[in-house]
């Protein structure tokens, strides 16, 4: 008889957001797969965010927990995913504003489930499509992530895990517990892929949109492909802002690197010892295979590799 689908934590970091966070809610009480309770920390909310969350909690298993009020929102999940009372098992990530679509945690435990294949202690990192919408859920366009090859050379210049749709199995979150919280860590989504991608875990990419994800302006990052999103990027680009996340985040990643394998660790050492910019700068990345998604995307990544600004 095959074992029943597990119980499913859910983890949503909080900061004021009372104007939305009711109809995520109710796209949570409303999946498909009923065996799940919901963690979630708040970061020192000043609107009705808490009692929202309260009141749902009368009528549905939820813990309502403090969150460490540094400032952003990687290190509330970061906090939470390594929160010590947290057991073990897979857990779903969760944002305050977006809407889950219902079968989500069920199609997401299927298919994780046979990404481990006969190797059941392998970690697994499940991200799928999203819907994009504007401020009042119109629907945008689709995302475009799991057109991509998933894997460690791309985790360190690009991340095609949306933490809104993400899920780790036990194997998984153990291994982010092992890695701890870590200072530098400026995006917890695209931390995650980095690590499970550098310790040889599964990359489940789903095709299927399973969730309608708000583009608006209190977006960390948004959605790349829409304007917004590339504003933000292209401004990022501008103040160098790529250079120091990656420079800190794959400083964070060598302090754990005994969780990486060996070729990993070769290619993050490579990665780190690289020239700033200029040409040799673009002969070890090419060297290294070190990509974006797309052609153009790689394209655009290696001039401003040149330029010293990736």
């Amino acid at each position: 008889m095959p074992s029943p689908p597990p119980h499913v934590r859910i983890l949503m970091a909080t900061f004021n957001g009372a104007r939305h966070l009711e109809a995520q809610l109710a796209s949570i009480a409303a999946q498909s797969h009923a065996d799940w309770s919901l963690w979630v920390s708040d970061d020192g909310s000043t609107d009705d965010t808490c009692r929202i969350v309260q009141d749902f909690g009368r009528s549905f298993p939820v813990r309502l927990v403090a969150g460490p009020q540094r400032g952003t929102g990687a290190q509330n999940f970061l906090s939470m995913l390594n929160h010590p009372e947290l057991p073990s098992g897979p857990v779903a990530l969760a944002d305050q504003d977006d809407v889950w679509l219902k079968g989500k945690l069920a199609r997401a435990l299927r298919r994780m489930a046979s990404a481990s294949g006969d190797r059941p202690a392998r970690p697994v990192l499940y991200a799928a499509e999203s819907m994009l919408t504007d401020y009042s859920l119109r629907r945008l366009r689709i995302s475009r992530a799991a057109r991509a090859r998933a894997g460690f050379a791309n985790a360190l210049v690009q991340n095609l895990f949306g933490g809104h749709t993400t899920l780790l199995n036990a194997e998984a979150l153990a291994l982010v517990r092992r890695a701890g919280v870590r200072d530098g860590v400026g995006f917890h989504d695209w931390w995650i892929y980095q690590l499970i991608s550098g310790a040889g875990g599964a990359l489940v990419l789903d095709p299927l949109p399973m969730a309608l994800y708000r583009q608006h302006g209190a977006n960390e990052l948004g959605a790349s492909g829409g304007l917004a999103g590339t504003q933000r990027r292209l401004q990022m680009l501008l103040r160098r802002d790529f250079v120091r996340l990656i420079t800190a985040q794959t400083s964070a990643l060598a302090e754990v690197s005994d969780l990486l394998t060996p070729d990993a660790q070769a290619t993050l050492t490579a990665f780190r010892a690289a020239p700033s910019s200029g040409p040799g700068r673009v002969a070890m990345l090419r060297r290294l295979g070190i990509a974006r998604a797309s052609r153009a995307g790689t394209a655009a990544f290696l001039a401003a590799a040149l330029l010293g600004r990736m």
